[in-house]
């Protein structure tokens, strides 16, 4: 990236620092309690994050964000985000048969069967839970994945998350920047029989592929159905949420490819499968999906 750090940049990247370096050498319980005390006190503060989960659960719900339950739901979502930092922070310390005991797996039958067969699968999530957790226990599974970043600010941060998932057994691409080939490298990989996992629900590139999702179109990034229609691998939704202390993987079934229609229709047609696959997903766990940014296209601001 050619924008020098802000100061503020610097100190994102310092608190992770100090997160990764601090946070496994104190008691857990200690940790927890902080992390939700301060989830606790942003949500009082009702700073623009908060007004914008708000504005997201609201959709998800059905309702209006001034309604008291989303309040509350506000609440329990910014504690379950809150918690996502918590345990990026001490995973890499968490011993493998810890991970492995405490992650409740549904519907992976036929995910196993794929792999197990020598065949690639392409992985597509929310934003909900502990996606870096889920990958550490996928890898502990055996099963090794590549997956891509947002190039984020400042780039000291990008490459010390990069390293962090690395170290859990994955290989990171980044998203922009590089020799944007990450597409290309995704398909040999997939071709080759490695699995690739993929956050799926917003889209970056203002290039998406427009869906109607909890009645309001957005747009979601096509890479997931381009990549199984290209390599006729399959594309299966995969959601995730918190269980008590423990995590929950639910592996939805793969999803038909359209037989019909050109390339542009097929990807469409796909990626409105995986919007609604998503939509129920989140709509069963609305506290675990950490959506604090704009996503319907009625809510983004104009474009420069």
């Amino acid at each position: 990236m050619n924008d020098k750090p802000s100061p503020q940049d610097r100190l994102v990247a310092a608190g992770f620092g100090a997160g990764w370096a601090i946070v496994p050498r104190l008691p857990e319980p200690l940790t927890a309690w902080a992390f939700r005390t301060a989830a606790d006190r942003l949500w009082k503060r009702r700073g623009k994050q908060v007004l914008r989960l708000e504005a997201n659960l609201a959709r998800v719900k059905g309702t209006s964000p001034d309604d008291p339950a989303i309040r509350e739901l506000s609440r329990a979502g910014m504690r379950s985000y809150f918690r996502y930092f918590h345990e990026v922070f001490r995973l890499p310390s968490m011993r493998p048969e810890e991970i492995l005991a405490r992650t409740h797996v549904h519907n992976a039958e036929r995910v196993y069967e794929i792999l197990g067969s020598g065949r690639a699968a392409v992985f597509a999530l929310p934003h909900m839970g502990n996606w870096d957790q889920a990958g550490a226990w996928f890898v502990q599974k055996g099963h090794p994945f590549t997956t891509v970043a947002e190039r984020l600010r400042p780039e000291s941060l990008f490459h010390r998350y990069t390293a962090f998932r690395e170290s859990l057994g994955m290989e990171v691409l980044p998203l922009t920047g590089g020799d944007n080939q990450a597409f290309a490298v995704l398909a040999q990989r997939l071709r080759a029989g490695r699995p690739v996992a993929l956050p799926a629900e917003r889209d970056l590139t203002a290039r998406g592929v427009e869906v109607k999702f909890f009645g309001a179109a957005t747009r979601m990034p096509a890479g997931p159905a381009m990549l199984a229609l290209h390599t006729g691998v399959p594309l299966i939704p995969t959601i995730l949420s918190f269980r008590g202390r423990d995590w929950t993987v639910r592996f939805c079934d793969e999803l038909p490819k359209p037989a019909e229609g050109t390339r542009q229709e097929k990807v469409a047609a796909l990626t409105q499968d995986l919007a609604t696959a998503f939509e129920k997903g989140i709509a069963e766990h609305p506290e675990d999906w950490h959506m604090l940014q704009r996503l319907w296209l009625e809510d983004l601001e104009p474009r420069g």
